[in-house]
């Protein structure tokens, strides 16, 4: 009989969900799915300190937008206390762990003599095999386990190979503190055995936790997941992926007006490939990902390959169903409430220009700058390029304009466009010297989809009154 396989995103909540978390529990989630196991969600929650429900909940948020949905309900870690310590009784009890009575002095001069000898700082194991008899009054042991001394401990890598580490790098870590409570070394290995975790998918900054973590499954009698530990994500300059680089939470990227689908996609290219395919929907992902496609380099942040993804997706989206993206999605966006208000009553006038603003837009805040034209009050304020445009005699061109426009019996693209390419050439003008400050005093600026496009979506008496406002100076 196969074994299901059973993955696990397992966050700490002392911020949010960044992007490297992010990525994180995609794969574990694409891999549960492409299997046809298990993800289960473990809220990391022993530093209580750290910890917060704000956390936690944004975590849980930024989850859900990304349509990454886990099995079951969400596991707390510091809830688990008991068991972990039942688990360092056990290790107590088989002789495979023991209590160490260092005073922090005493810690603190084993770390100055490793420094000064060029050595990594170590315990050296002096209550390893001590009789307790000998303990000092009035210090709180902690627990330590019994590494291997010689040899080395090997992880069979997914991504990495066969990894090694000599066991006198390994020291005799602590396993439970003097207060009574697990580290976190202890309690994931405990987490995972029992909430039955088969695959171990996360980031290769916790590799030498792995070789640790194998010694507590050896040590505990359990069979060790497989691992597999991702590269990191890091910035454009090839450093370790931080603010600077744009190392923000999901929800600052859903702020900045990135589409879920496009985020997922992005991300899972990010050290994962599938031959040439760059797009490519969620299904897709689901039957195509394995441990194969993911190399051993880190890859490297890119918000230009970001937005052009995030076009991609705005673009193929059906004008409705992008309406109805960009509606949801007002809450989260920094000019979300003004446009929300705005809405109410240039709604449909937004929907018509749709087909057009997306093909402008790289992210839904781009799709709201470009429909500025539509939601603006009058009399418009023009940008500093488009009020240089609207000199005297271009604002007597517009005078001049205006009865022409305010005679034609019907108001679309193809009876505006004729009519202004008339005036034009009975001005003896270029088309340019009669559409460039029409654009400026029907939107402000001096870029927008086609003018007479922008007509057509103002209506009649829109376009009239703005023309009419810098007509009048």
């Amino acid at each position: 009989m196969t074994e299901t396989v059973v993955t696990r995103f397992a966050p700490s909540p002392t911020g949010f969900l960044h992007i490297g978390g992010a990525r994180t529990a995609l794969f574990n989630w694409l891999y549960a799915r492409h299997t046809g196991g298990k993800m289960l969600l473990r809220i990391e929650d022993t530093d209580r300190e750290r910890s917060t429900d704000a956390a936690i909940a944004a975590i849980l948020d930024g989850l859900s937008w990304l349509g990454l949905s886990w099995d079951g309900e969400a596991i707390h870690q510091f809830a688990r206390a008991d068991r972990h310590r039942e688990a360092a009784e056990a290790l107590l009890a088989s002789g495979r762990a023991y209590h160490a009575y260092d005073t922090a002095e005493e810690l603190n001069e084993m770390r100055a003599r490793a420094r000064a000898e060029g050595r990594f700082a170590r315990y050296d194991g002096r209550w390893r095999d001590r009789d307790p008899a000998e303990a000092p009054a009035g210090v709180a042991p902690v627990v330590r386990i019994k590494a291997p001394v010689g040899g080395e401990t090997v992880i069979e890598d997914r991504v990495q190979g066969r990894v090694a580490f000599p066991n006198s790098d390994l020291d005799d870590f602590i396993i439970l503190r003097s207060d009574g409570t697990p580290t976190y070394m202890l309690a994931v290995v405990v987490d995972d055995h029992d909430m039955g975790v088969t695959h171990i998918i996360r980031g290769d900054d916790h590799l030498t936790n792995g070789a640790r973590q194998k010694i507590l499954y050896d040590a505990l009698g359990w069979p060790l997941p497989v691992m597999a530990h991702i590269p990191l994500i890091h910035g454009p300059d090839g450093a370790k992926l931080s603010k600077r680089h744009g190392a923000l939470g999901v929800d600052a990227y859903r702020a900045m007006g990135y589409l879920p689908e496009a985020l997922v996609n992005y991300l899972v290219r990010l050290g994962w490939s599938h031959g040439d395919d760059e797009i490519m929907s969620l299904d897709d992902m689901t039957a195509w990902f394995d441990f194969d496609g993911i190399g051993r380099g880190a890859a490297r942040f890119d918000f230009a390959k970001l937005e052009s993804v995030n076009a991609h997706y705005l673009r193929r989206q059906p004008d409705e169903a992008l309406y109805d993206t960009l509606v949801a999605a007002l809450p989260w966006l920094p000019d979300g409430g003004a446009f929300e208000a705005a809405l109410a009553a240039r709604g449909d006038q937004v929907k018509a220009a749709l087909p057009l603003l997306k093909e402008r837009a790289k992210t839904l805040n781009d799709l709201i700058a470009g429909a500025g034209f539509i939601t603006a009050e009058r009399p418009l304020a023009p940008d500093k390029a488009a009020a240089a445009l609207l000199t005297d005699d271009a604002r007597r061109l517009l005078a001049a304009l205006l009865p022409v426009l305010e005679a034609l019996p019907d108001w679309s693209v193809a009876t505006v466009e004729a009519a202004v390419k008339a005036f034009a050439e009975g001005q003896g003008l270029k088309l340019g010297k009669v559409a460039q400050p029409l654009r400026a005093a029907l939107t402000g600026r001096t870029a927008s989809p086609g003018i007479f496009e922008v007509l057509a979506i103002l209506g009649r008496s829109e376009s009239l009154a703005r023309i009419a406002d810098q007509a009048a100076g």
